[in-house]
């Protein structure tokens, strides 16, 4: 049986490279102040002996796991267990966040733990985090800063929200206008002559779905747009119970404002099933400018936030306060725009 050879060792790529052993480790552990010549003699002597960090070794060191969680919560209204895991997981504007700080983490040789956080899995997921297995978290919620990220923040571990704060909790965050976002849609509905539209909202205690709601409605409300809101959530399901209300209740309805691309689609299927020609009879604008939105059936009209950049700023500013961890927070807000497609 052919033995296996000895892993190579720093002290190996120190003697290749012609630096000290010390040099090597501060490559490794991404000293920024390593000469660029050295720097690169060290790369490529790791490349040739093959060598392998030690991370469990570097950590205690360190102090880092070189590793980060993106924490997904949920409102208290909102799914759990079961139905909240398979929302997340197959929702596309997930997906997106999770691309966008993937990109951002994977360069700099950090890893991404998604942490699912429903409301009965809040106190194992702190528990979690408070055990050190990551540096940091980037937070993803409609509006939690008196929960998960308050306790985050008593527990000084370094966060990034995905949503401006409305309490004062002194940590960074990043978001788009949804206020704007909101606005634009009755914009565009006004100028198609729309006149009583019906807003199928999200859960009014998450931020995003009550700023989208206020931005539509002022907007509205200068045009001369009567407005019918329907709350429900930001699930396809909660756009097929809401087009049913549509259809029973405000027969005459002209427009439909959804609180994202995933409702705005149920709401199209459920209205030309009824007999109702999209958008000769309904208008539909959806939210985010998902792949759902570009795929849809017809193409979905909709309010785009640039939800990879979003999210690929929440890494980068989670690793300055990892890095950083006295820097002051900062707040960083990104502008919706409009995307006109097939649907209104």
């Amino acid at each position: 049986m052919t033995s296996r050879p000895a892993p190579s060792t720093i002290e190996e790529v120190a003697r290749r490279a012609g630096v000290s052993r010390s040099t090597v480790s501060r490559v490794l552990n991404g000293v920024a102040t390593v000469d660029p010549k050295m720097r690169r003699a060290v790369d490529d002597a790791v490349r040739a002996t093959g060598y392998v960090p030690n991370l469990a070794a570097r950590s205690l060191v360190t102090r880092r796991t070189n590793s980060v969680a993106l924490v997904i919560s949920e409102p208290p209204s909102g799914s759990a267990g079961a139905e909240f895991l398979q929302r997340i997981f197959s929702d596309p504007y997930f997906g997106r966040v999770t691309a966008g700080a993937q990109l951002v983490l994977r360069a700099t040789g950090v890893h991404l733990v998604v942490v699912p956080a429903d409301r009965e899995a809040h106190d194992f997921v702190l528990s979690y985090l408070r055990q050190g297995h990551v540096d940091g978290v980037l937070f993803l919620s409609g509006g939690d800063e008196h929960g998960l990220p308050r306790a985050l923040f008593d527990m000084n571990v370094p966060v990034v929200l995905s949503h401006q704060p409305t309490a004062a909790l002194p940590v960074s965050w990043v978001d788009a206008d949804q206020t704007i976002g909101g606005r634009l849609a009755a914009e565009h509905l006004g100028r198609l002559g729309r006149r009583r539209a019906v807003v199928l909202a999200g859960q009014p205690e998450v931020a995003a779905a009550r700023e989208r709601l206020d931005g539509f409605r002022t907007a509205a409300g200068q045009l001369g747009i009567d407005v019918t809101v329907v709350h429900g959530d930001f699930s396809a399901r909660s756009g097929t119970a809401g087009g049913r209300t549509i259809v029973a209740e405000h027969p005459d309805t002209d427009a439909v404002f959804a609180a994202n691309d995933l409702v705005a689609e149920a709401v199209v299927r459920v209205l030309v099933d009824a007999g109702r020609r999209v958008p000769e009879d309904v208008a539909v604008i959806g939210f985010d400018d998902s792949t759902t939105a570009s795929d849809a059936v017809p193409a979905l009209t909709t309010i785009r936030q640039p939800v990879e950049d979003m999210a690929g700023e929440m890494a980068r500013l989670l690793l300055d306060r990892i890095r950083q961890p006295e820097q002051p927070s900062r707040g960083v807000m990104f502008t919706p725009t409009l995307v006109v497609r097939e649907t209104a």
